[in-house]
């Protein structure tokens, strides 16, 4: 897909498209669409960014509402409406556990799904799964926020020893790590309806 057909998009398909670049947040989609033309992906990129950093650490319910006319969505996408009003942290809640209840459900996104199983966290032993389910439970009851890391830079060996660094982080920069986490996914994840290869990123 080329610039030119990301910029000639109406609201409701470039909000189909991009609606999940940033985990279960259409809402920022739309608010991207807004800021049309984008010169490349790094343009693009940068708009997705910028909107994040824009948000307050916790936010009031509904305060993201004002940036865009609210999309229609998928029913699922629904519940990470009150999520995404809540500022940063919020939108970090829109992600799921690594290798978690999600995943075992078959209920990650069709984007999710992809990462976690090219990291390897698809094929966990029991053991593993135990292991990563306390780590990820320790996790949140500290940060209030679900471990979010960019699968595909990492593997099935990497990911407890990244999740057992990351707890001794304190709060303020552990929000830093996270939602640089969710900027790298979305980064990787617009490189894939670009066609862009990642390895060039």
């Amino acid at each position: 897909m080329d610039m030119e057909k990301v910029n000639s998009m109406d609201f409701g398909e470039f909000v189909d498209v991009f609606g999940n670049v940033i985990e279960r947040c259409p809402l920022i989609a739309a608010a991207v669409w807004s800021q049309r033309p984008f010169s490349d992906l790094d343009d693009l990129e940068k708009h997705f960014s910028a909107f994040i950093d824009a948000l307050p650490q916790s936010g009031l319910k509904g305060q993201i509402c004002h940036f865009a006319p609210r999309p229609r969505v998928p029913a699922e996408a629904e519940r990470s409406w009150h999520r995404q009003a809540q500022g940063q942290e919020g939108i970090l809640r829109c992600h799921p556990d690594l290798a978690g209840r999600e995943l075992q459900r078959g209920t990650l996104t069709a984007e999710s799904q992809r990462e976690q199983s090219g990291a390897g966290l698809t094929h966990l032993g029991a053991e593993e799964r135990r292991r990563l389910a306390e780590l990820n439970a320790r996790y949140r009851a500290r940060f209030g926020f679900p471990f979010v890391l960019a699968a595909r830079l990492s593997d099935r060996d990497a990911v407890p020893r990244e999740l057992t660094r990351r707890l001794r982080c304190q709060p303020a920069l552990e929000l830093r790590t996270a939602l640089g986490e969710v900027k790298k996914i979305g980064r990787l994840r617009l490189a894939d309806l670009l066609g862009v290869d990642p390895a060039r990123l």
